[in-house]
């Protein structure tokens, strides 16, 4: 007896309510089906299937031996898509969504290498500081920052990158530098309205993490807009390191509190369930795992991400 076989029908005539339904989508016999049937319940000397003239039903042994067959049935699927979709060429138009400075900085700077090794595939690149519902959205994969909200996507990890406190020489000339996370009390700080508290900044210390209530006259949604205004001099303003790099290096920023280290913030993908990728999401996530993997160390004015 071919035991996958038997599994499959058995699963069938569940799933469809009778021999003769399972027997037209599995293009079997009827008597093929109720041998297939007979030979599994003889083999596990239980009866899986109480028959009348009405109806089918299962037994106590029939529901148990369903549940185990349905989930041995999709991890054999499972196994099959993964070799097939790992050898299939990637084609077809992949949607990605991304923070709007990241999608600048880092993101759409590697899209032209990307597409240069996978000839058959597509990229919209869509930059949003918001949180996005891929399935919903019609997007293959989501980049996000920050603690993830529960829910029915695949998360993969891809880097972490600090968030340090800096501001403009000419502010701190004006105001003064902090010298321990208390003193953001006499500071106006640029408040990003993106992370996951715009009340408190977090800080680690020898004692262990603590949360300083920050406040300020600036608000924005927007990394490139907060960096413009902590430029412009608005207010002391916590930032992810690859975004304020090149204006450290210039001189228009300047950082404080270096031996208050913010706690790192993890960057993920995110995607609909494993066993609906394709071979074009499967290529751009390993892609972008290379591409993150030095994040902390990046250096944006470069245009891009040391491989």
């Amino acid at each position: 007896m071919d035991r996958i076989a038997a599994m499959t029908t058995f699963v069938k005539v569940v799933e469809t309510g009778s021999f003769s339904a399972a027997g037209r989508a599995l293009e079997l016999s009827l008597p093929a089906v109720s041998r297939q049937i007979d030979n599994l319940e003889a083999h596990l000397r239980s009866q899986l299937l109480v028959r009348t003239t009405r109806r089918l039903a299962l037994t106590e042994d029939g529901q148990a031996y369903y549940e185990r067959a349905k989930s041995i049935l999709a991890a054999i699927e499972d196994a099959e898509t993964a070799l097939t979709t790992r050898h299939a060429v990637p084609s077809g138009r992949l949607t990605v969504s991304s923070p709007v400075t990241f999608g600048r900085l880092l993101l759409a700077p590697a899209i032209p290498e990307f597409l240069a090794q996978f000839r058959e595939v597509a990229v919209d690149v869509l930059l949003l500081d918001r949180t996005v519902n891929p399935v919903e959205e019609g997007i293959d994969v989501a980049i996000q920052a920050g603690v993830l909200a529960d829910s029915s996507l695949i998360a993969r990890k891809l880097a972490e990158y600090r968030r340090i406190v800096c501001a403009a020489p000419a502010y701190l000339k004006r105001r003064g530098e902090p010298h321990t996370p208390d003193d953001l009390k006499f500071h106006d700080c640029v408040i990003f309205t993106l992370l996951e508290s715009t009340q408190t900044w977090r800080f680690r210390t020898p004692e262990g993490e603590i949360q300083i209530p920050i406040s300020g006259r600036m608000r924005t949604n927007n990394g490139d807009a907060a960096v413009a205004a902590a430029i412009g001099g608005a207010g002391l303003m916590m930032a992810a390191s690859y975004l304020v790099r090149e204006h450290l290096a210039a001189g228009r920023l300047v950082t404080v509190l270096e031996s208050f280290e913010s706690p790192p913030t993890v960057l993920h993908a995110l995607f609909p369930h494993a066993r609906l990728m394709s071979a074009k999401v499967r290529v751009f996530l390993d892609y972008l795992a290379n591409l993150t993997r030095h994040l902390d160390h990046a250096d944006p004015g470069a245009g891009g991400l040391p491989t």
